[in-house]
């Protein structure tokens, strides 16, 4: 299994949209906190209540099909992503 790198996994977590204005969707894993450990086979990036770049964390918000919210929003430290698309990620 190769591996892709965070920076472009940021980068991707960006595009919020395609150029028609259809919402991008992706699958992430990642580690919280205390340790546990979240799947999300499908979510897309949203805003936090507080500058994001600094506190190193992205808002992940878990879809259903159709795309309505399913859950709450995660704050997701970048450091603590585990898989992207179903691509491990490395630092």
């Amino acid at each position: 299994m190769s591996a892709i790198p965070r920076v472009q996994v940021l980068q991707e977590m960006e595009v919020r949209e395609t150029p028609d204005k259809k919402r991008l969707f992706y699958s992430i894993q990642f580690y919280k906190a205390d340790g546990e450990v979240v799947t999300a086979p499908r979510a897309h990036t949203c805003g936090l209540p507080y500058d994001m770049k600094s506190k190193r964390k992205r808002g992940v918000q878990p879809v259903d099909m159709e795309g309505n919210k399913s859950g709450h929003v995660y704050p997701v430290c970048i450091d603590n992503i585990r898989e992207f698309n179903g691509v491990a990620v490395k630092i």
